[in-house]
């Protein structure tokens, strides 16, 4: 039996009673088909596409088909208790996949640090590996060389939390779902698929408009499911508080928008005793508390009211276990080594404003960062500086030439990536850290005037209209407002007025989604396994969308055709090369001012809670730690 779905036949429009009982039309349609004599059909065109326990974006997945459980949990960890997290921020949605809802939807229904709690995915990823994904939802799948489709088989033992069995039309309902009505960068995924068939009872077959992008086929198998009998497809977009039905090891206990949300553990869950689940989802609930400050957080985690926190500030790793517990051995640090390219944290630009639209004026601005004085006076010597997207990682460009498949991809765009950075000797002005560094200044200034500005007194103005250099920098939280103001005081040295702004975290968010700001401080996590996702980050398409994470508004040409180079790659090596052609267009591009970063993940926690001995390649997931009282 094979019924087909082509895209763009979501049901717009129609009333959630109509979506209901549209599987059971399906079901009809298939059963005359059979009545009336049409032929049969059992899976994909080409069988000689072998069934796959799971697969790789770049060679084969490292565990056997008959693995026992992921490198970094263990099968033998004790079930029982509760673990409480702390969050600085707030929330006001229960829906993280659409715009509205994207940036303030409530904390663990799924992401890596604290699991996927209530939604999941046809396969799961392991992250003891750049980009591998094995059997879930779906036990089986196949993917031919050229990924133009890739089917999965799904287990029949996959139940939502309802107890109904999740079914093929509800992976058809979810993807049409995400496809249009999610925020971006889901939707421009998900609207790359041409078709979809249902070519068994329990398998589905996803053919792509093309097979150009290869890391389509994993991101469409990582896709959240929802439940088709549960969802209303016409409020799908909009923000809202009413717990989703989801497949996850846990169900809502209790939502108090805002101030906390718990999660309790469905003892009916269907994955308990996968292989891929082993030693994952140890407590019977998980609490997340949510504080408006870093400070009242930080307070709240000394006090035991949480059980674990992620520390990001080296003065307060440094300095903030300085209270009984931890001098009694009853908290403990934790530096787990990670294993992946560094996180780019730095102030972006909004290249939107007439102010950041040349990029010599950024580039001046970024200059003017004294990181050697930050370093050493506000954060204890811990911090390495950040350089480009990739540091500390193989696909990094900092401190190598441009290989001849890197100067291959970049001849279209000559101008577009700086000679310094094309020939890897580029690095960020490093200055003398007495925080008034005169070479350093001296060296901006001259970049001002290539760029238009000039000194009148004691203010750097444009020459041509007379219009000081003066923006805001947008920051959350003290941390940001300390490193901002240390900033902003250097910038005066040269004239410019950066004024700092600290707004509530709810403001925050909102001017961030609607673009209202000059300067903010962002985040670029990186992997080892780069590919769609910088789409929205980076890409013109995005700069234009609501909600999209192309934070800067980049609008390049070369940046285009790099990331198609990112996802079109065949094997590591053509791969690596495009990844650091990117590095260099983003370095050269100048979009913000490249901070810092620490080589190890720094979690702090009660000895009432256990970590694995083994972590992954991210650092801390708690979905694998146990409490230390359990004793199951």
């Amino acid at each position: 039996m094979r019924i087909t779905r082509k895209t763009g036949l979501f049901m717009r429009g129609k009333k959630p009673s109509q979506a209901l009982i549209q599987p059971c039309l399906i079901a009809l349609c298939a059963m005359l088909a059979v009545v009336l004599g049409a032929p049969a059909t059992t899976g994909s065109a080409d069988e000689t596409v072998p069934w796959r326990h799971g697969i790789a974006m770049h060679g084969e997945p490292a565990l056997p088909t008959e693995f026992k459980a992921l490198p970094y949990a263990n099968p033998d960890a004790p079930k029982g208790g509760v673990l409480t997290l702390g969050v600085q921020g707030t929330f006001d949605s229960l829906n993280q996949f659409i715009v509205q809802g994207g940036w303030t939807s409530a904390r663990g229904m799924r992401e890596r640090p604290f699991g996927s709690n209530i939604f999941e995915s046809l396969l799961a990823r392991s992250y003891a590996e750049p980009f591998s994904l094995y059997g879930h939802i779906a036990e089986r799948v196949r993917m031919p060389d050229s990924r133009e489709w890739i089917e999965f088989e799904l287990n029949p033992a996959a139940r939502f939390s309802d107890g109904s069995p999740i079914s093929v039309e509800d992976i058809i309902f979810s993807l049409e779902l995400m496809r249009d009505k999610g925020r971006p960068p889901f939707r421009d995924w998900y609207a790359q698929i041409s078709a979809m068939e249902k070519t068994g009872d329990r398998r589905l077959k996803i053919t792509f408009v093309n097979g150009d992008n290869r890391e389509l086929p994993l991101l469409i198998a990582l896709a959240p499911i929802f439940s088709m009998a549960h969802t209303d497809p016409e409020t799908f977009d909009k923000s809202t508080l009413t717990p989703p039905v989801g497949s996850g090891p846990y169900v809502f206990g209790s939502i108090e928008p805002g101030r906390r949300v718990v999660y309790r553990k469905n003892p009916d869950y269907w994955a308990a005793d996968l292989p891929i689940k082993a030693g994952f989802d140890n407590f019977d609930e998980i609490r997340i508390e949510y504080y408006r400050d870093e400070t009242t957080l930080q307070e709240a985690f000394k006090k035991g009211l949480i059980d674990a926190l992620q520390f990001r500030d080296p003065a307060r790793w440094a300095t903030g276990f300085d209270f009984p517990a931890a001098s009694e051995g009853r908290v403990r640090q934790l530096a787990i080594p990670l294993g992946i390219p560094a996180r780019m944290r730095g102030i972006a630009f909004n290249t939107r404003r007439d102010v950041f639209s040349n990029r010599a004026v950024r580039t001046a601005l970024a200059m003017l960062f004294d990181f050697e004085w930050v370093n050493r006076n506000l954060y204890y010597g811990l911090y390495r500086r950040t350089a480009g997207y990739w540091d500390n990682s193989i696909l990094s460009s900092i401190g190598r030439p441009a290989s001849e498949a890197e100067l291959s991809l970049l001849a279209a765009f000559p101008n577009a990536v700086r000679p310094d950075v094309m020939d890897g000797t580029w690095r960020p002005a490093e200055a003398d850290g007495s925080g008034r560094d005169r070479a350093i200044l001296r060296a901006a200034l001259t970049v001002f005037k290539q760029a238009g500005y000039d000194l009148d007194g004691r203010t750097l103005v444009n020459s041509q209209t007379g219009a000081p250099l003066a923006f805001e920098i947008m920051t959350k939280n003290e941390d940001e407002e300390k490193l901002a103001l240390n900033y902003a005081r250097t910038l005066g040295l040269l004239g410019i007025e950066a004024t700092v702004r600290t707004v509530d975290p709810a403001q925050f968010e909102d001017r961030r989604i609607k673009r209202e700001f000059d300067t903010v401080f962002n985040t670029w996590t990186a992997s080892l396994s780069p590919g769609a996702e910088q789409y929205g980050r980076w890409s013109a398409q995005a700069a234009e969308v609501d909600g999209s994470f192309n934070i800067v508004g980049a609008r390049e040409p070369a940046i285009d055709a790099m990331i198609d180079a990112v996802v079109g790659a065949r094997g590591q090596d053509a791969f690596t090369a495009a990844v650091r052609a990117l590095d260099r267009l983003l370095i050269s591009g100048a979009y913000a001012v490249p901070l810092f970063h620490v080589p190890d993940d720094w979690v702090g926690h009660w000895d009432t809670i256990t970590p694995p001995e083994q972590h992954s390649l991210y650092g801390h997931q708690f979905d694998t730690w146990w409490s230390a009282e359990a004793t199951e």
